[in-house]
Order: structure tokens, then sequence, then C-alpha cells
């Protein structure tokens, strides 16, 4: 931990402030020999927490490990991130989570907060160990069985029965396979069947979430919907939440910037699940996420080595990095529909408060821990992928001209990546 006065920073609701760091929290007044950062110009946010990450340890150390993601969350502004559970072998018991948990304090670098799948090896037909990963020293109260859906409806529904209980919430990667089965990797249109691509319509996701959020109704129970993609997923959700069920929702930022137009030249770096989808949507989604229909940016940050992307578009494996440029997106594609206070609740605020993270997405008050992100609004730079802190390469910004935002992340006082 470091002794900090960060002098004359702009705060998200547009006051300027000098914020004091001391012992890993905000402090009244500068602490003895601290240092100081002249912040002018500067806009200080909670830090950013993301409930989608996938970290690959254990199992595909050569992809990404504990240690190497966290780093690129820093990099990114991330002071908290949910691992997913698709890891090798399957975070799906006690002990497992427990050693995500243990590799991320080992780290040090963000707070990772071990998510649990919703069935033994994601294979849809058997609950995990739900309550045993949530009295565990993980404290496990987010469950999915992420890059597969969970398409039994009566394991879903006991599943929510399950979470009830102690206020769980169930991340579903809605995609029914029987419309969009294990191949389908271009959104349905004129250009899958122009390019000759197994087609991924809208509603394989709309179905889902329809079924799903009715089971959270009838169960009492909370449900999150991960990566939405369609105007239909967004109109169901916008339904659902008018009614009072207890939904919320995450977009990606490559959801909120890449279009179908990507796929033309059967690129891999392009290949995710769901897909990229056609310019309506996107804007469909823009506007979802300004509104509040959905309330988070997820990154589904999803590392991969190049020989499992160096194939045929539809043997390839779908996924693609986000922590380290996930606040530039949302910067570019949204900088007319939410301002600092609209970002920081979309991603910090909300994703804690979903996630029931403490310490995170708090305001920057004094007494409260020492996460935060000092962010340059004006900066910019050209994507280098061969920069990133990630092990994997597989960066859909490559060569694009973004918002190179942050200046500073500390975690509880630390100071985890420094321009």
């Amino acid at each position: 931990m470091t002794n900090l006065t960060i002098a004359g920073a702009a705060l998200a609701d547009g006051s300027r402030t000098d914020l004091h760091i001391a012992d890993g929290r905000l402090v009244a007044e500068a602490p003895s020999g601290a240092e100081r950062i002249d912040a002018d110009g500067l806009v200080a946010l909670p830090g950013l927490v993301d409930l989608h990450t996938h970290l690959r340890e254990p199992g595909r150390e050569d992809t990404e490990t504990v240690e190497s993601g966290s780093r690129a969350a820093a990099r990114g502004g991330f002071t908290c991130v949910h691992a997913m559970a698709n890891t090798q072998p399957v975070t799906d018991t006690a002990e497992k989570a427990e050693h995500v948990l243990d590799l991320g304090r080992a780290a040090g670098l963000v707070q990772v907060v071990p998510v649990g799948a919703i069935t033994k090896g994601l294979a849809g037909t058997e609950l995990a160990e739900l309550g045993l990963m949530h009295d565990s020293r993980a404290g496990v109260n987010v469950f999915s069985d992420d890059g597969v859906c969970v398409m039994d409806a009566g394991i879903m529904r006991r599943a929510f029965e399950w979470v009830s209980r102690f206020g769980g919430l169930l991340a579903q990667h809605a995609q029914d396979s029987n419309l969009a089965g294990p191949g389908a990797c271009c959104h349905e249109g004129e250009l899958s069947g122009r390019l000759g691509l197994p087609g991924w319509p809208p509603v394989a996701e709309s179905v889902i979430i329809a079924r799903d959020v009715q089971l959270a109704e009838a169960t009492g129970s909370r449900l999150h919907v991960c990566h939405v993609s369609t105007s239909e997923g967004v109109e169901v959700i916008r339904w659902a939440k008018a009614r009072g069920i207890a939904v919320t929702a995450e977009v990606t930022p490559h959801h909120l910037l890449l279009t179908t137009s990507e796929l033309a030249g059967y690129d891999t770096t392009y290949k995710v699940n769901p897909p990229l989808r056609t310019d309506e949507h996107v804007e469909s989604l823009r506007a979802a996420l300004a509104d509040g229909t959905i309330d988070t940016v997820g990154t589904d940050h999803a590392p991969h080595a190049a020989h499992d992307k160096d194939h045929a578009f539809v043997d390839a494996r779908p996924g693609m990095l986000g922590l380290e440029q996930a606040l530039a997106v949302v910067m570019e594609t949204m900088a007319e529909r939410l301002d600092w206070a609209g970002i920081a609740d979309r991603m910090s605020i909300a994703p804690a408060r979903i996630g029931g993270v403490a310490g995170q997405g708090r305001p920057l008050a004094v007494g409260e821990p020492a996460n935060l992100v000092l962010v340059d609004p004006e900066r910019r730079t050209t994507v280098d992928r061969a920069a990133s802190a990630s092990r994997s390469r597989n960066n859909p910004y490559h060569g694009r001209s973004l918002p190179d935002p942050v200046e500073l992340t500390l975690f509880r006082g630390r100071i985890t990546h420094r321009r």
C-alpha cells in the first residue's frame, strides 16, 4: 500500500477534490510523506468491476493465468473481476472455488471472485455443489455454466430454488442449442448465407431469456443475462423488468462497437459467441445500456492461443480479449449517452451490487477502500495487441484508434497500474 494524494481530480459528478490515501483507504487529510499526483484534467472513478471474465487457470495457463489476467484487468482500470467457471477442471466444487480464490489473492492485483458452475462439469444434467460453494471460504454467490446454456428447464428451476435460499445469482448464457447449435458462428441473415457460415438467429437468445425470467419469477430468485446481443433479448428483459422480475443483464464492449461487417474476411479474431450482430442490434444495445435496461458492461474477456484461432472460421475457438480496452470502447460508443456518473454506474457500482461484492463500486469518500481508476478523457492511441498484458493476442481492437484512458489503478491503496 502507498500513501498518496491525488490532487485536483474531477469526480463522476463533476466536482473537483483532492483524494488522500493511507493504509488502503481514503482519508480526510494528506498522510505524512504522501506521494503527490497532479490529477488536473483527469477523472477519478470507483475501480471497475467485471462480472464476466475468463482467466483460464487452472487448465489453460498457456492462454492466461490468474496473474496475467489480473494484470490485464488492472491496466483496464478494474479492481475486481469475476472468474468464470469453465476452467479445466470446471469450478464446480468448494475446493476448486477456493483454489481460484487463493490464486487471485496470491496475484494481489485485483479482487478475483470465483464464479461457480451451475451444473457438474457444465454438462447440464446434475446440479453442482451450489450450497457448499457458497458456504466455503470462496463465498460463491454467482453461478454460471457460461460457454454453454443450461438447456434443461427443470435443472434451471432447481438451481433457482437452491440459490434463492442464500440470495445467490444465476448468470445464464442464453443460447437455445436447438435453434443455434454448437456450429452456429455468424448472425443469421444475408451475410451468413453469403459466407456459407452456420447461422445464429436472434430468437435463440430471446427464447431462453423469456424462459428464465419466468423461472426466476416463479422461484423468487435472481437472473443475470450474460452478453446480451440482440434487440429481441433487450425487449424481453425490458418486459421482465416492467413486471418486477429480478433480472439484470450485461453487454460486452465488442457488441457495442463491432458488427457483422468484420466477418467478411473470415478473420477468426472476430469469432465470438454470441456472434457479432448487425447495426440495428448494436443500436438497440447502446440504447438499452443508456436507459438502464442493460445494467452493466461485462467484458467476456476470453483469451485464446494462436493455434486455437488458426483454423477455418467454423472450427476456430470463439472469444476475444476485452479487459484492457473495455473502458475505451464504452467511452467511444456511449459518449453522447452516458456521462461519467453513468459510466461509473454501469462499470463499477451496478456490477458490484449485482455480484454482492463488498468494498467494490463504492463512492470515493473518506473511510471507503481505495479502489479507484484515474482516467484521462482526452488521450487516444492505436491499439497494439503485442502490448497486451494478457498471454493471448486475440484482440479485436488491434490497429484501431481508441481512447487510451487509464492513467492509474489503485486496488486497496496499492498502485496496480501506472502509465
